[in-house]
């Protein structure tokens, strides 16, 4: 990775305090970047101060809400780069409070989107979307032609918005690229709650000795990605002038069951059983069978690849959780 592109650059992460956020930042101050932290700290929505200590003193915050002109009109101007990770991504309140999701997911992106209109047309931005888009497989691994069809109203409204950023980039020329990123798992992950996806879940039941509750008979497919894979490939795609305009998968491209999943967290982490329990009425649902990413876009776009194997991930995650565990349980 070229760091000279990157260094000095101002560089705006929404929702930046989140999982994916708050990696992002650490990569992009060591890159040299100033970057500006925007999230607006919503309860159980996975933002944590702690998340970005090890650069706290390096970046600037603004607890503020994308859906706020006032504040986005002001926060986008000079920036270089918008990487717009803020979302409600909770599946379970998204069913419960499906307005929330579509105020948080879509009206904040518009927000975002005509600030820059207004203030800043030759930003650059980076929008993280979920591979949720394209709802059921209908063949496998889902490349970006695939059909969309997406369940919840979670993934609606990332479709909704995704939509959104690329019509900002068609209609009023500001550079725009969007990601359908795959169930990705990692250090600062929210630890409180389920509702976010089970990897990290699962390793929070094996460190604590609990049951790893698996739904169904456990063969469903998934790739899961390691959060430094994913940093990497958002920076790199940044960088890379031609990227603009289009749409990409971000996985691994390697299918794995649930039930694998959690007898390699067991293994490493040394405790945990697994349980077989029925899916709740919500989960069954919201179900789309399964899912691995066909990655051959991005990798052919630039020069990335996932490189950290599964079990590497998740020995860097129970050691950053076992040093770290009061700031998450």
């Amino acid at each position: 990775m070229d760091k000279s592109k990157i260094k000095n650059k101002k560089v705006l992460i929404t929702g930046g305090l989140g999982f994916v956020g708050s990696n992002l930042a650490i990569k992009l101050v060591e890159l040299g970047a100033d970057v500006l932290i925007i999230d607006n700290m919503l309860p159980r929505q996975g933002g944590n101060m702690f998340n970005i200590e090890p650069v706290k003193d390096k970046v600037k915050i603004n607890i503020s809400d994308i859906r706020n002109p006032t504040s986005m009109n002001h926060l986008v101007k000079g920036m270089d780069y918008i990487f717009h990770i803020a979302g409600q991504v909770n599946h379970v309140d998204s069913v419960k409070d499906p307005l929330n999701d579509l105020s948080i997911n879509v009206e904040g992106t518009l927000v975002l989107m005509e600030a820059l209109k207004n203030n800043n047309p030759s930003a650059k931005v980076i929008f993280t979307g979920t591979r949720g888009e394209y709802g059921s497989s209908l063949t496998l691994p889902v490349s970006e032609s695939h059909a969309i069809n997406p369940i919840g109203i979670y993934a609606i409204t990332n479709f909704a918005a995704e939509r959104i950023v690329l019509t900002y980039n068609n209609l009023h020329k500001i550079k725009s690229l969007c990601l359908r990123i795959t169930n990705t798992f990692g250090p600062r992950h929210q630890m409180a709650h389920d509702e976010y996806g089970v990897f990290n879940w699962f390793i929070r039941k094996a460190m604590d000795s609990e049951v790893i509750p698996i739904f169904g008979d456990g063969r469903i497919l998934r790739d899961y990605l390691y959060i430094d894979d994913l940093v990497n490939s958002l920076v790199q795609i940044a960088l890379s002038e031609e990227a603009y305009g289009d749409v990409y998968n971000i996985g691994s491209g390697k299918p794995l069951s649930f039930v694998e999943l959690a007898e390699m967290i067991i293994k490493i982490a040394g405790k945990g059983k697994v349980n077989y329990t029925e899916f709740t009425s919500e989960r069954k649902a919201l179900e789309p069978g399964d899912y691995y990413a066909d990655i051959t876009k991005i990798t052919n776009m630039i020069p990335w690849k996932p490189v950290t194997g599964l079990e590497e991930g998740i020995r860097a995650t129970i050691s950053y959780y076992e040093k770290n565990r009061k700031h998450y349980w």
